[in-house]
């Protein structure tokens, strides 16, 4: 009789099972994967795939190291936690904006990736679909990659694979300190976010081909910290050569823009004034610190007239990144490939000169077009306009996950984002491959600017 149940209740779950697609299932450089469909059946997304191994305990405040491989199948089903971070204020603007809703869980365990795909390409390394990979903004202290605004599925849909990223922020992502650079063997430290970013940049090189894509194409872009994520990673020897395209959003051009212009030793000092403060006085204290204590010591620098934000992000250290982010345009040490760059009409600051510097510089000493663009719907619902960020409902195309009252118009708008963005990450032209070319380059001779508005 037990058998006779067992082979019944098995009959019944073949039965119930006949008929559903298989789930998309990936073979990658540390073993299998298994993703699931979106509810079209047609685009497959992977979610939480580890691209380094965990960085805590003594890993804390170390290049990101090589995940361990895995036996069996990695079910790759939900979004990993994020990195600690201090969150937005109850009730202000960006909050009600973008992180309405249960935050996500935070954990120094935090170096995932996300990808979007169409679910006939899963596995299909001859498909050769262009990729891009989104880098969050949040001024390399908040943020991660599956923000409310952040999907891939119209990308996929459109053959842009999509791929969203964690990395870490704050005083994990970027603490200079002069015991971590003793420690080091190279006299550096700090930086460590963005060799994360790294990391996920050569993972997807590595892997991207068993999603379908490829990894001769591969478009970085980023919005806000971002932008200025992308902004080094063009510019770092270490990836620069990794990147086919890149798109720069709300990350100024020329200049400095959330990053640190001290030189080492004196963000060391700060590291370390930082730290005592907290009574973390040595390498033992600091590496056995709840992160709630680091989120602490860096609120606490607030107290003595610091931010810490002009510390706590990427810095100029000779190896990550050789200089400041002007001069590796004009001595040619940022790679050579086609760019698109803009911000909004009511963004955190003006930044039609420093974009116009860089388009300028790259149209003297480039090879390759630069797009300029300008995003200048004011949002409807309120009076805050065409404000920082806001074009990512837009990029997106989630407008309906935002409780404004968006209109047809948006709609459209929101299209002609995507098919603009999509293309571009395709053929690095955002006209796409046919002969008509509405949006100009930007050049010495003709200052072109997309501007994008509804009807």
């Amino acid at each position: 009789m037990i058998r006779r149940t067992a082979f019944l209740a098995a009959l019944l779950l073949a039965c119930a099972c006949a008929g559903r697609p298989a789930l998309p299932t990936a073979e990658i450089s540390d073993g299998k994967v298994r993703g699931r469909l979106t509810p079209s059946g047609d685009i497959a997304v992977f979610k939480g795939i580890p691209y380094a191994a965990p960085p805590v305990g003594d890993l804390r405040w170390r290049p990101p190291q090589p995940v361990e491989p895995w036996e069996g199948v990695f079910e790759a089903d939900g979004f990993s936690d994020i990195a600690w971070q201090p969150g937005h204020e109850e009730g202000a603007f960006y909050q009600r904006e973008f992180y309405f809703g249960d935050y996500p869980r935070m954990n120094e365990d935090c170096l995932y990736l996300n990808v979007w795909t169409p679910a006939d390409a899963v596995g299909d390394a001859g498909r050769k679909l262009a990729v891009a990979v989104w880098i969050h903004g949040g001024a390399y202290i908040n943020g991660y990659g599956h923000e409310v605004t952040m999907d891939g599925e119209e990308w996929a849909r459109r053959d842009v694979i999509l791929v969203t990223l964690n990395y870490r922020l704050g005083v994990a992502g970027f603490l200079p300190h002069p015991e971590l650079s003793a420690e080091s063997g190279d006299g550096r430290s700090g930086n460590y976010g963005t060799l994360d970013q790294i990391a996920a940049l050569g993972w997807v090189r590595r892997n991207i081909s068993a999603f379908g894509g490829d990894p001769d194409n591969i478009t970085l872009m980023g919005q806000s910290a971002g932008a200025s994520s992308v902004k080094n990673l063009i510019a770092s020897p270490l990836s620069r050569d990794m990147i086919a395209r890149a798109i720069i959003q709300s990350g100024g051009g020329m200049g400095r823009f959330i990053t640190s212009d001290e030189d080492a030793s004196a963000l060391e000092a700060l590291g370390r004034e930082m730290m005592d403060a907290a009574g973390l006085t040595d390498l033992e204290k600091m590496r056995a610190a709840q992160p709630e204590q680091l989120l602490a010591a860096a609120t606490g620098c607030y107290a003595r007239g610091v931010n810490p934000m002009s510390f706590l992000s990427p810095h100029v250290d000779g190896y990550v990144l050789e200089s400041d982010f002007t001069n590796a345009v004009l001595d040619g040490r940022i790679a050579d490939i086609p760019y698109m760059i803009g911000s909004t009409a009511d963004d955190i600051r003006p930044m039609d000169e420093p974009i116009d510097a860089f388009c300028m510089a790259r149209d003297s000493l480039g090879s390759c077009p630069v797009y300029k663009y300008l995003f200048a719907r004011p949002l409807p619902g309120d009076q805050a306009g065409a404000f920082h960020s806001s074009e990512l409902w837009y990029m997106f195309h989630t407008l309906d996950r935002s409780p404004r009252p968006f209109t047809a118009g948006d709609y459209a708008l929101s299209e002609r984002m995507v098919e603009a963005w999509t293309d571009f990450a395709k053929y690095g032209d955002p006209n796409g491959a046919g002969d008509r070319k509405p949006w100009r380059p930007f050049t010495a001779g003709d200052h072109y600017v997309e501007v994008f508005d509804v009807d």
